[in-house]
């Protein structure tokens, strides 16, 4: 069975990335190292996660005697609520968990935050492993170490920095992801193309379809994996390099909060917001000319989004970009590509809103 393992290691910090088809299948034997059959588990996971795997996987854990507690929550961003948050806490305290127990976040992004923010906080630090069931929890959500849940007002505006004891990927999983599912967490890997590698941009555009990328999946995994960690080594408390990570997010979170968390997925806002960003530093000369058309192509050809279908709403969208966690002041911190795999950040002021409505006339006409 190939097996590839991207280590997470500096200062008070190691644990490993585990990446294998069939890993759900052996939970029992990939968490035996990190947690003992003494203490408790609580494994929370969502209602879609739950139909296709939950009873199976509390059955191979309980015969191989670790004392579980399952807690589902409803699918969906919602979920990265206060009002969850509570209600895990509550169930910990009801259930007796002590510091000596754990947590197992096992799903999307949106459970893997969840989860892990539970485990932060409640006895100021639970044991965490993660099991990322999407594309775009394996290659990004699931690993850096950030967790959080929303407010009314924007996404991810309470939470820590606290890292998992080792995280788990198992890519068969992602054979039962939506064509639409899939395709979010493709944005977050052609992200890590276009801000560090440009090979890796290339090999993504000669596979055409979503057969031919999970030919390659374990390769993809570890690539992206491996540059987060990379990342994050030299700017864990995302001041730094790291806000490279986030390009396309100061715009596609704004989009995603804009509508709710309704209309857009989180990957397909990050792809409008790519294009949007890539249009405005073409027109400022920060991108070289071309390069957002380069860009629209290679994510329209794995199904994402280009621009929105209410150029209309525009303006209003925009101002939810001031409430970006990494803005210092009245300026907002952008990422731009200077070429692909290469990327900058910038500093803009109140002008930036007024310039990219211009620069994304073409884009939507």
């Amino acid at each position: 069975m190939k097996s590839l393992r991207v280590q997470v290691q500096r200062k008070n910090v190691d644990y490993p990335l585990v990446i294998e088809r069939g890993l759900v299948k052996r939970l029992d034997e990939a968490i035996r190292p990190y947690v003992t059959t003494d203490c408790r588990i609580c494994l929370i996971t969502d209602e879609n996660v739950a139909a296709l795997y939950l009873n199976p996987a509390l059955e191979q854990l309980k015969k191989a005697g670790f004392k579980l507690y399952p807690f589902v929550v409803p699918a969906g961003e919602s979920s990265k609520s206060l009002t969850q948050l509570s209600a895990i806490w509550e169930q910990l305290v009801a259930w007796g968990f002590k510091r000596t127990d754990a947590i197992i976040a096992f799903g999307g992004g949106v459970v893997g935050d969840l989860a892990g923010f539970a485990a932060a906080s409640f006895l100021r630090g639970l044991d965490l492993i993660q099991i990322p069931t999407t594309l775009l929890s394996q290659v990004d959500s699931s690993v850096g170490g950030k967790v959080a849940i929303d407010l009314s007002e924007g996404k991810n505006l309470v939470g820590a920095f606290y890292h998992p004891k080792a995280v788990f990927m198992d890519p068969d999983v992602l054979e039962t992801l939506s064509d639409e599912q899939f395709a979010s967490g493709m944005a977050e890997v052609i992200k890590y193309a276009l801000i560090g590698d440009e090979g890796f941009f290339n090999d993504l555009a000669e596979k055409k379809n979503r057969d031919e990328l999970m030919e390659s999946i374990e390769n993809i995994l570890a690539t992206c994996c491996a540059m987060k960690r990379d990342l994050v080594a030299t700017d864990e408390k995302d001041r730094g390099q790291r806000m490279l990570l986030n390009f396309g997010h100061t715009i596609g979170h704004a989009i995603e909060a804009y509508y709710a968390y309704h209309k857009y997925n989180h990957g397909q806002a990050i792809s409008v917001g790519m294009v949007y960003m890539t249009s405005w530093a073409e027109k400022k000369g920060y991108s070289p000319k071309g390069l957002s058309k380069k860009i629209r192509q290679l994510l329209s050809q794995h199904g994402l989004p280009v621009r929105l279908d209410q150029a209309e709403d525009l303006p209003q969208i925009l101002p939810f970009m001031r409430r970006d966690k990494k803005n210092l002041g009245s300026q907002l911190n952008v990422v731009v590509i200077e070429s692909v795999g290469k990327a900058k950040i910038l500093q803009v002021n109140e002008s930036f809103e007024r310039e990219l409505l211009d620069s994304l006339k073409e884009v939507q006409g």
